[in-house]
């Protein structure tokens, strides 16, 4: 009489193996992909803290900027970002708009935030 043995083939063994490596390196992408964006999304929060103390800082000083643009660096965390202000008028003459976009140094086309605020001049009798 002939023993059956138990036991995996060649085959189930070998697809199990590549089934295994399909989902490891799905895995591993999605781990890159999720650092990548948490780097991006570090950016984009300190970028947008520039812009809103630049903000703070013309309304705390009571600035009344010609129009214009005029730009800047600023450190955050360690980072090196550049300001670039955009100054104009609006309909009323005691406000002024300011569009404020932070990005990194060197790229100018790429902005990773964007604050448009206003500031009121105090009328002078």
């Amino acid at each position: 009489m002939s023993q059956r043995q138990h036991g995996f083939t060649l085959i189930e063994v070998l697809v199990a193996l590549a089934i295994l490596a399909t989902a490891l390196a799905a895995a591993s992408r999605l781990s890159v992909m999720l650092a990548d964006s948490s780097a991006e999304l570090r950016q984009r929060l300190l970028a947008g803290w520039v812009a809103q103390n630049h903000l703070a800082e013309l309304q705390a000083r009571h600035a009344w900027p010609g129009v214009g643009s005029r730009s800047g660096e600023a450190e955050q965390a360690g980072m090196k970002l550049i300001w670039r202000e955009t100054v104009s008028t609006t309909p009323n003459p005691l406000f002024r708009r300011i569009e404020i976009s932070v990005g990194e140094g060197g790229r100018d086309d790429y902005a990773l935030a964007r604050l448009t605020g206003y500031l009121a001049r105090a009328e002078t009798q």
